[in-house]
């Protein structure tokens, strides 16, 4: 079968090569892939920032398609179903984050597209506890970008939402705008910002989205916005999604007191500037998130179902895998906000 493959360190060396179709033990599903989504993280490991020793690894961890084969201990599917999967491959299932359910976090976890081959390619294996039937109003091309929803969901979770705050979500980019229908589904109003550049994307966030305050922080003063709607408090909730040093200090500047800001976006470098004494002054509530769990699956594909976050307005471009660099220009250009590619 054809695949896309990272074939060596550093930015590019991604080539559709052969590979043996997978095979499958006990309790695997083998999946026959239909869409596939394009992640800001696959953007990463293409130009070398991230995901380094990927060499030789189908890349692809967002995506849905058939079941073509189960293992023997596989009794919860069936062949012909439509899925999608998590990204966890494997687990330990000993310590104490996996007893907990919190497979993110556990230390031995090997994701699919970075320590295991991913969905790139006609087949990818997933194991039986990650898979998840699809409802059947949700197409597998909506559905091949859940991994995404999923991690939205999975953030915003992070903090606890009222009717009616007042909520910053920093960044218009596809997990922004995932955020942003997630929390307008908990009846929070959003407070979109973005940069000059990203114009088009706030534009569409107001158009296709129904996100009510959109704000250019280069040409506007948000704080004017958030106190008009706040009685000159400050916003509930942020979330930013940027991973950008001066929107972490816009966030925190632009929360109310005993405010709740959550990490979503990562950050260029490891280690970044935080003022602490803002946090310590106006006792912010500070969570980081990371990735998706398995509890977060479900709720968001009935959300994805009911049309709360509507799947098929963020797909904006479709491209074979063998395209890839069209895939990758449509994203670094700002022309997409999410892509999928299909087998060849």
């Amino acid at each position: 079968m054809k695949a896309l493959v990272k074939m060596q360190v550093g930015a590019g060396h991604w080539e559709i090569i052969d590979k043996p179709e997978p095979q499958i033990n006990d309790d695997q599903v083998k999946i026959k892939v239909e869409y596939i989504g394009v992640c800001g993280s696959d953007i990463h490991t293409y130009e070398g920032h991230y995901n380094t020793d990927a060499v030789g690894l189908t890349i692809g961890h967002e995506f849905a398609g058939i079941i073509s084969e189960i293992g023997e201990n596989v009794t919860n599917f069936k062949i012909g179903d439509r899925v999608t999967s998590e990204t966890t491959f494997y687990v330990c299932g000993k310590c104490r984050y996996c007893k907990a359910q919190e497979y993110n976090l556990c230390p031995h976890r090997r994701g699919l597209g970075t320590q295991q081959d991913g969905a790139a390619a006609k087949y990818v294996i997933a194991r039986k506890e990650s898979v998840h039937i699809l409802p059947q109003n949700l197409s597998t091309r909506e559905a091949s970008i859940t991994e995404a929803a999923a991690c939205a969901y999975h953030g915003v979770n992070k903090a606890k939402i009222t009717k009616g705050d007042i909520v910053l979500v920093l960044g218009p980019g596809p997990i922004g705008l995932l955020v942003a229908q997630i929390v307008m589904s908990y009846g929070g109003h959003v407070i979109m910002t973005g940069l000059t550049q990203d114009a088009r994307r706030l534009q569409i966030a107001n158009k296709r989205f129904g996100i009510e305050h959109i704000i250019d922080v280069q040409k506007d003063d948000p704080q004017k916005l958030v106190n008009q709607l706040t009685g000159g408090y400050g916003a509930d909730v942020c979330y930013d999604c940027t991973g950008a040093v001066p929107a972490m200090h816009l966030g925190m500047e632009l929360l109310r007191k005993k405010g709740q800001y959550v990490q979503i976006g990562l950050f260029a470098k490891d280690i970044v500037p935080v003022d602490f004494s803002k946090i310590i002054q106006k006792e912010i509530i500070v969570s980081g998130s990371r990735s998706q769990n398995t509890h977060d699956w479900e709720p968001t594909l009935r959300l994805m179902s009911e049309g709360k976050i509507n799947a098929d307005k963020m797909i904006t471009h479709e491209v074979y895998i063998n395209e890839w660099d069209k895939a990758y220009t449509f994203i670094k250009s700002g022309q997409a906000i999410k892509v999928v590619m299909k087998p060849i």
